[in-house]
């Protein structure tokens, strides 16, 4: 089957010439010099080729222009990318290297992956600051990929595991063209992307989107602080922010007086925006938050244009949407075909009709989706899905727990964060859980906050009592 995205992306790359394509602190880099060192890193990906079989290639880097160049040459050189989270830690890395069987990795040089490279390869220099190392083989027999598949990215699974979403070619392109289309980005738009390309709200507005139309693309290293936005927003000119409701937060804290002037839209994504924060951010900068719901397994869903009021906006082109007493299930152009390290997991979420059910619960009001919950037991802070069965499970491991509970709550700004509280014996302290469960996790699913305690409180039934976990949780105390 002929690849979609190779050609798509020569032609795009080729129609905006010498228009800047994607800046970040080292310098910027035009379409045409994009296209060129995209070519000659995919002529050295080539080089490792495998026999009978498409090469697959993991991403494991923050943002960057030579991580675009990375993914751009994966592309081209015929072989599949795998887009892994930076926040992995060494386990979900190794875990991810087996399931889906990877052959090599493009990784930020100080990164950690002892634990699954086994060779550093001579890139020539092909990917710039970016490393390429060839992952260590496993004796568990790797997983076939779908003849159209031309992208994996991953989400945090029911089991705790991260999932490998297959995406085609087809899916990709429709995902980035009815963004598009439904938000009229255009060739004038200079998109400033605080999240993570490897990400959903990243990966649908500010790629592939962002080159259709001839737009420039523009990146940030280092934790995302509100002086490092209003720096970037400053020196592009942004007409466009992308980032998560907690960047929206830090801005409002800070207060800034400028750096907003040519920013006409905010988009938000991957958690709750408190009505709050959105009004005191307008208030501050003059720029409308515009809410966008997207599901990784099925891309970008819906936009609001007319940003306070309208919810989480209408449904974009191609998207077909349900809201009733089964929760929120879609219909899209831009869906995933499966998970291809969790057989048949995927395909169960999707009923007869196609639809895929979300997990999420919500109404549409004059065409608007409302969101009111979830159906499902999965936290999601700051963009990502964690299941809090699969934190206690870990907690529940350290020496000297008795029991644990895991679940949502709200830090001291407000925001969604992970709480446990965990039932210890004399001598276990908070700051030896949170090293026992950074041993294992990544540092998004280390809990936020801990409460230790004697024994985990009950209801009449014998189960954790919620209102009295909560309760503990809002106590202070010191850890």
């Amino acid at each position: 089957m002929r690849a979609v995205l190779p050609d798509l992306l020569t032609d795009v790359l080729a129609h905006h010439g010498e228009r800047v394509a994607v800046t970040d602190a080292g310098g910027s880099l035009g379409y045409a010099a994009l296209a060129d060192r995209a070519r000659t890193a995919a002529d050295r990906l080539a080089r490792y080729d495998v026999a009978g079989e498409r090469l697959r290639v993991g991403l494991y880097a923050t943002n960057s222009a030579d991580y675009v160049v990375g993914y751009l040459a994966t592309l081209f050189a015929g072989a599949v990318p795998f887009l892994a989270d930076s926040a992995f830690g060494p386990y979900d890395l190794s875990r991810i290297a087996e399931d889906c069987g990877l052959d090599l990795l493009i990784h930020a040089p100080g990164a950690d992956v002892s634990t699954v490279v086994d060779e550093t390869l001579d890139d020539g220099g092909a990917f710039g600051a970016l490393a390429v190392g060839r992952v260590r083989r496993s004796d568990v027999p790797r997983p076939p990929l779908l003849d159209d598949t031309e992208v994996c990215r991953f989400t945090s699974g029911s089991t705790g595991r991260p999932n490998c979403i297959e995406f085609s070619g087809a899916a990709v392109s429709a995902a980035a063209a009815n963004w598009v289309k439904g938000t009229g980005l255009s060739a004038d738009d200079r998109i400033a992307c605080f999240a993570a390309l490897s990400n959903g709200l990243a990966f649908n507005t500010s790629l592939l989107a962002a080159f259709l139309p001839g737009a420039s693309l523009h990146l940030s290293h280092g934790l995302p602080t509100a002086s490092r936005v209003v720096r970037l927003l400053e020196s592009t000119s942004a007409t466009r922010l992308v980032a998560f409701p907690a960047l929206y937060e830090s801005i409002v804290r800070r207060s800034p007086e400028e750096g907003f002037a040519a920013v006409r839209t905010a988009i938000s994504s991957g958690a709750p925006l408190r009505e709050t924060v959105r009004q005191e951010f307008t208030r501050l900068t003059g720029v409308p938050i515009h809410n966008y719901y997207g599901v990784a397994e099925t891309g970008p869903l819906t936009y609001a244009p007319d940003g306070a009021g309208s919810g989480l906006g209408a449904p974009l082109p191609g998207v077909r949407l349900l809201a009733d007493e089964q929760g929120i299930r879609v219909r899209s152009e831009s869906m995933g075909s499966r998970y291809l390290n969790a057989p048949g997991v995927f395909e169960e979420r999707v009923d007869a009709g196609g639809y895929y059910r979300t997990g999420d619960q919500g109404h549409l009001l004059d065409g608007a989706l409302h969101l009111t919950g979830r159906t499902s037991r999965l936290v999601n802070v700051g963009g990502r899905k964690i299941d809090p069965i699969e934190i206690a499970d870990v907690l529940r491991a350290a020496s000297g727990v008795l029991d644990a509970v895991a679940f949502e709550a709200e830090n001291q700004h407000g925001e969604p964060t992970l709480a446990a509280v965990v039932a210890v014996e004399p001598g276990v302290t908070a700051q030896s859980l949170r090293t026992h469960c950074a041993a294992t996790l990544p540092a998004f699913k280390v809990p936020g906050i801990l409460r230790l305690v004697d024994r985990i409180p009950a209801n009449s039934i014998g189960k954790p009592s919620v209102e009295r976990l909560r309760r503990l949780i809002s106590e202070p105390q010191s850890n």
